[in-house]
């Protein structure tokens, strides 16, 4: 009888022990608020959760600009972009700490310089991204980021204005749920 309730107790401790936890937030809404501010360039993104440290992310960019290099005097950008990417948290649990993120970027649009000439920019970006989160109560998130993509778009490359590396950087606010 001892090792019936010895087997049984070691088995439920096990199996406890390797369930996994499903019991997080598994949504998350961003905006890019420094994009927002700074360039007039909205960048909306959602995370889908697969495991407490790890997610896969959409975002979509209009008035999507170049990098961050603010526009000049009779500049027009006319861009919207989409992306794709997967983060990877370093914190086990999901909360505050360091984050990779490597990423795909499709963007589609125009760009007119102040002499009136017109560049596409249409163009495919692969890159990699990392940042800080700042997850408060894992409902609110502060996500300070930097990142940098190959450039793609052959109309991009070969304009002199354009760099074929394209750095960005921003600072996300988020809501899980």
């Amino acid at each position: 009888m001892k090792r019936i309730f010895l087997l049984a107790a070691v088995l439920l401790v096990s199996i406890k022990g390797f369930a996994q936890n499903d019991d997080f937030k598994k949504n998350q809404v961003n905006l890019n608020i420094l994009n927002a501010i700074w360039l007039t360039s909205v960048e909306i993104g959602y995370e889908r959760y697969v495991a407490p440290n790890q997610s896969v992310e959409g975002q979509i960019f209009f008035n999507d600009r170049f990098s961050v290099f603010p526009k000049r005097n009779g500049e027009k950008y006319n861009a919207t972009s989409f992306s794709v990417g997967y983060n990877y948290y370093f914190d086990e649990d999901g909360g505050t700490g360091f984050y990779i993120n490597p990423f795909m970027k499709v963007r589609s649009g125009s760009y007119k310089d102040k002499d009136g000439v017109k560049t596409k920019l249409d163009s495919f970006i692969l890159g990699i991204g990392g940042g800080y989160i700042w997850n408060y109560d894992d409902t609110f998130i502060i996500a300070p980021y930097a990142n940098i993509g190959r450039n793609f778009g052959k109309e991009v490359n070969d304009n002199k204005k354009f760099w074929a590396v394209e750095p960005n950087f921003g600072i996300k606010i988020g809501y899980k749920f």
